[in-house]
């Protein structure tokens, strides 16, 4: 059609000039010569097929294969050459071929021929289309298909949003939430109670739940058995030289559990006091007091349960599964229910080394500072723990790794618009990170956007490479 519609222009044109030039002549005026007739054309022909739509990418000025997504100038200063949408693929053999042409005489690669976009034995030396409107892909001189990479344009590259980035190596921390409940240091508790039965003769005001001080009196009581070993003492004092046959009944005081307050008195009075006074062993809240006035405490019966929960524990419940990724001495943070807006933050120190068979978790403990006593024993609580290796590993973004269920791919960008389907091996993911523990290693560039329109094109390929024999050069 354009040979025609050509022709057509010249014979009108030509037809044009000839009656032109009669009138000219009859009238006297100078006729205008085909020349220029033809310049006009042309001018015109130029303006009629300047370049429409947007602009999406620049090239270099010389025609060599560097191109920018946004304006630059080459080192010479000059500018790039702005690629409107129309001018992306162009299928005039001419113009193919002194595209060519100028990248063979700037001695870079040479297109070798054109093949098949659906991976047939189809090859073409000019751009052509498929049956269905697909470009031919360009093979270029040293880049053979190798069965395994995939050449994108740089056009398509533009309009289809592909991404890279590097894969670095960072640590992968993966919250883990699971809830937990507040609960006293056990090691922090203490019973008072007497060694030999005791008649309570008064006991503090002192209620439960109230915190009271180190050393405050709590019981006063008399036991016969402390009375009688108290005398033995003070009588061995006496009659031993500077006390040194004193030695088997302090011990015998001591075994008893008498206080050393009381122990000094009888040592400077040399008298035994009816009863003695217990003090508390440690500074807290009073969690029983099973202690009254005038009662009969046998041994070691308990008169007193005091709890210091200046630190607490949350126990947390971590299920079976997850277990693998938490660790001792991971950061943790607490959310108490009944504080909202309250954040506590604390450590993993210790991981229970039993599962529930009925809940399928195991029990974390996490050590807090209490040191407010906002709170409170059997508080429900939130838990946050920071689940991870904690070391440096190879890393990509997750939107890097196509996982098919059966297997996990990256997509490699070997630059210039050549692509490598690769098939890895993932660990933990977290933060929008994924580990990658075999086939992709550090300051490799990763397709972290559209990937899967890659990976889906090299599918396709292996499966008609699979199909149909090897293609043939032209």
């Amino acid at each position: 059609m354009k040979r025609i519609a050509t022709a057509s222009f010249v014979l009108v044109a030509l037809a044009a000039a000839g009656t032109g030039g009669y009138w000219a002549g009859l009238l006297g005026y100078a006729a205008p010569s085909l020349e220029s007739f033809i310049a006009a054309w042309s001018q015109e022909r130029t303006t009629l097929s300047k370049a429409t739509g947007p602009v999406i990418y620049f090239r270099h000025p010389d025609g060599e294969p560097v191109y920018s997504a946004n304006p630059r100038q080459t080192e010479d200063g000059r500018d790039f050459k702005a690629v409107h949408a129309s001018e992306d693929v162009s299928f005039d053999s001419a113009a193919a071929t002194a595209s060519a042409e100028a990248v063979n005489t700037a001695g870079e690669k040479r297109v070798l021929y054109y093949r098949n976009p659906m991976g047939l034995a189809d090859t073409s030396p000019v751009p052509k289309k498929d049956s269905m409107g697909m470009d031919y892909i360009p093979v270029y001189e040293g880049e053979e298909d190798d069965g395994s990479t995939v050449k994108v344009s740089t056009g398509k590259l533009q309009r289809t949003g592909v991404k890279t980035g590097a894969a670095t190596r960072s640590v992968v921390v993966r919250p883990v939430r699971v809830p937990g409940t507040v609960q006293l240091d056990e090691r922090r508790i203490s019973v008072v109670s007497t060694r030999t039965e005791a008649f309570v003769e008064e006991v503090a005001q002192v209620t439960t739940g109230e915190v009271i001080a180190e050393g405050q009196p709590l019981v006063r009581f008399y036991s016969p058995e402390i009375t009688a070993a108290g005398a033995q003492y003070a009588t061995d004092l006496n009659n031993g030289p500077g006390g040194a046959a004193a030695g088997g009944s302090l011990q015998r005081l001591e075994n008893l559990g008498v206080p050393a307050e009381a122990v000094a008195e009888i040592r400077k009075t040399r008298k035994v006091p009816i009863t003695v006074t217990m003090t508390a062993p440690r500074g807290g809240v009073v969690l029983e007091r099973m202690a009254v006035d005038g009662m009969k405490a046998e041994p070691g019966e308990a008169l007193f349960r005091i709890a210091d929960i200046s630190t607490v524990w949350v126990v947390a419940d971590v299920p079976e599964y997850e277990l693998g990724s938490i660790r001792v001495g991971a950061e943790a943070t607490i959310r108490i229910r009944s504080k909202p807006g309250m954040v506590l933050k604390g450590k993993v120190g210790l991981i229970y080394p039993q599962v529930d068979t009925q809940t399928r978790t195991t029990r974390v403990r996490i050590e807090v500072p209490n040191a407010e006593r906002f709170l409170l024993a059997d508080m429900y609580a939130d838990v946050e723990i920071a689940a991870g290796k904690g070391e440096p590993v190879v890393t990509v973004p997750d939107s890097a790794v196509i996982d098919t269920g059966e297997r996990q791919v990256v997509i490699i960008d070997k630059g210039e618009g050549s692509f490598e389907p690769r098939e890895v091996k993932v660990g933990m993911r977290g933060q929008g990170m994924t580990e990658i523990s075999e086939g992709v290693e550090e300051g490799e560039q990763v397709v972290t956007s559209a990937n899967f329109l890659i990976d889906a094109e090299s599918n396709l390929k292996a499966a008609l490479s699979a199909l149909t024999p090897a293609e043939a050069k032209p």
